[in-house]
């Protein structure tokens, strides 16, 4: 990854620039949040899926007490602490 202020080349998992400070933006590919078995399945069925709809259910969710759990913590620890929960 480089970085957008001065280009200097890091790690994926780098926070900041060690050379100018900027912060580094978190990687948002779908490989970083879609779990591998999601993946490989739509990537084997792609060809089957490709150009049709389909109806979805989706359902948003609060764990209770997570709010107060998680509320004044970092974005990236309150991840690291419901991310088990989900799979």
């Amino acid at each position: 990854m480089n970085c957008p202020g001065c280009g200097r080349d890091h790690p994926s998992q780098a926070k900041f620039c060690s050379e100018c400070g900027t912060r580094l933006a978190p990687s948002s590919s779908p490989e970083t949040y879609t779990p591998k078995h999601i993946a490989e399945r739509i990537l084997t069925s792609k060809s089957s899926i490709e150009g049709e709809r389909k109806q979805i259910t989706v359902l948003f969710a609060d764990v209770k007490g997570s709010m107060e759990l998680l509320g004044d913590r970092d974005p990236e620890e309150a991840r690291k602490i419901v991310d088990p929960c989900w799979s």
